[in-house]
This record gives C-alpha cells, sequence and structure tokens, in this order.
C-alpha cells in the first residue's frame, strides 16, 4: 500500500510495535464479524513515532499510543509500517514507560488497567480477600497478575496450562490452580472464597465465579474465550451483593490517558519482560494460529525494526 491508500487522519505515525490479540487472531481467520470493512489493515494497537502532523498537537518525534476508536476493525490498524489517524485518537506516551513497554502492553494492558480500576472504585481492596484471575496465561491476566501483586493482592491464577505454573507464580501468583483438575459445582451458591475475580474466559466459569464469591466479591469480565452465552443464578446478586462489571476499552480518550498513566505509575508491570515476546511481522501468521488454539502464552509482540 501506498501511505495515500490508508484510511484519513491527520497524523501520520511509523509504527514501531503492534502486538497480537485474540481480537486480531479471530479477525485475520475469520471466526468472527469485527472487520467491518474490506481490505483492511489488521492490529487493534500500535505505538510509534509521528511522521509527520497537520494537527497543532503533535510534531515529528512524538512518541505515541493508539488503540481502540475502531482501530483494526473498521479503520487501518497496526500491522504496517506507518498508519495514519486523526490526532484525537492519538495519545502521548505517558514518562514512565518506553515504547516497547506501550506496544506490549497495548489494549491488554488497557485493559487490566481498567478492570483493575472499576474493581478498585467497586471496593476491592487487598484486606478483603484473595482475587482470582482466569484464563491466567493469556495477555490481559498476566498484566493483571502482575499488577495485582504489586498492589498487594492474594492473587491465585486459575488455568488449563498445568506446565505454566512456574510462569504464573514468576508473575505474583501466589496459588496456581489447575482447571482441568477442578470441580466447579452446580449449586446456586457456592462457598464464598473470592473477593474479586477477572475473567476472560466466560462461558460456563463466569457463573461458576458469581456463585463462589465473597460477599460484596467484584467479578470484572472481559472476554468470552469459553463462549459467550452466559446463563445462572441471581441469587449471588441478591443474596450475597455480588457486583459483575463489564469492561469495555472504548473509552473517552481523557479516560483512556488517565489509566495509561495509572499503567507507567503504580499498575506498571514489573515483569514485562517475562509477558512479551519480540516476534518479526513475517511471523503473524503463526502467532495469530497459536493464540486461537491456545498454545500462547503472555503476549506476542510485533517489532518492525526485526528484519
Amino acid at each position: 500500500m501506498s501511505l495515500g491508500e490508508f484510511d484519513a487522519g491527520d497524523v501520520v505515525v511509523r509504527v514501531a510495535y503492534a502486538s497480537v490479540n485474540y481480537k486480531d487472531a479471530l479477525t485475520a481467520r475469520g471466526k468472527a464479524k469485527i472487520a467491518l470493512k474490506f481490505p483492511l489493515v489488521g492490529g487493534i494497537d500500535l505505538a510509534g513515532v509521528v511522521e509527520s502532523s497537520a494537527d497543532s498537537r503533535f510534531g515529528p518525534g512524538d512518541q505515541v499510543i493508539v488503540h481502540s476508536q475502531g482501530v483494526g476493525t473498521e479503520h487501518d490498524g497496526g500491522y504496517a509500517e506507518f498508519g495514519r489517524f486523526p490526532g484525537d485518537w492519538l495519545l502521548p506516551l505517558p514518562k514512565g514507560l518506553t515504547l516497547f513497554e506501550a506496544g506490549a502492553l497495548g489494549v491488554a494492558g488497557h485493559t487490566a488497567a481498567l478492570a483493575i480500576d472499576l474493581m478498585q472504585l467497586n471496593g476491592l481492596a487487598p484486606d478483603k480477600g484473595k482475587v482470582l484471575v482466569n484464563g491466567a496465561t493469556g495477555g490481559v491476566a498476566s498484566v493483571a497478575i502482575d499488577v495485582l501483586s504489586r498492589l498487594g493482592y492474594h492473587v491465585v491464577a486459575l488455568t488449563g496450562k498445568s506446565a505454566e505454573v512456574d510462569y504464573l507464580r514468576s508473575l505474583g501468583a501466589a496459588e496456581v490452580l489447575d482447571r482441568n483438575t477442578m470441580r466447579f459445582g452446580a449449586r446456586p451458591l457456592e462457598a464464598p472464597q473470592w473477593a474479586g475475580a477477572l475473567d476472560s474466559v466466560g462461558g460456563e466459569q463466569l457463573p461458576w465465579l458469581a456463585r463462589t464469591m465473597q460477599r460484596d466479591g467484584v467479578i470484572a469480565a472481559f472476554g468470552n474465550a469459553g463462549g459467550a452465552e452466559f446463563k445462572g443464578s441471581v441469587l449471588p446478586y441478591i443474596l450475597r451483593g455480588v457486583r459483575l462489571l463489564g469492561v469495555n476499552v472504548n473509552n473517552p480518550v481523557e479516560r483512556m490517558n488517565f489509566l495509561w498513566n495509572r499503567l507507567a505509575t503504580d499498575l506498571r508491570p514489573r515483569h514485562l519482560d517475562r509477558i512479551a515476546h519480540r516476534i518479526r511481522f513475517e511471523e503473524l501468521d503463526r502467532a495469530f494460529d497459536d493464540l486461537l488454539a491456545a498454545r500462547q502464552t503472555g503476549r506476542q509482540v510485533v517489532d518492525f525494526s526485526l528484519k
């Protein structure tokens, strides 16, 4: 593509890093109706450097982050060496993060930060009890485990990948549960175990989380890797006051900037080098398939400097 073929915008960004997300893999493999136009440059997030700008707020050399706003779904995204975007969509790289760290965090890091922020606003605190992270080896979950443990929470990781116990403990998980040996039960209310839970799985496991929450427990739901259907009892919500929070990253830019500044300060992961893995652009095909087949741990990041 020539630059003139990219979607409209007043800022041209040279892309340095673009992460690989579940949504990107679904789009690339035609597994869901996510792409709203064709042809489309995929990639729902990116970090890069302003090449040229007709927006007075940005100039050549500025380091920026771009995600949400339809990027990679209805506007050309991060899987290209350049992109063109409206200036209103650009987020300045906050002090405390490198461009690679921002690219590695991407939408996943922003989702983890939003989930934790919402849970804190709804009363979650380290002294309330254990926090379970479901789908624990995924990108959002890996960042969440790291950040929550840094904040002093007792983090319990739930995973179907028994070989990744050491990885999860290295991020800060105090306990690791094997989903393959779990008994989830079916009673409307199970023994209360968790003060909070972050869920990327959905399906049958989200109602189980609700049934096992403590009084006033908080669940942040942000994925549907295990299915989009949701069935369950209202009893956890009306008898224990359980709160189910939906995590949607398409927020006003001011809110996004707030969360990115938290990711650069109190919500900054300590072990991003263990979570994120650099890949070449030519490795995207394999990365998509690994992600959909649940063979991937952590985050894969396209590094456009790798040839």
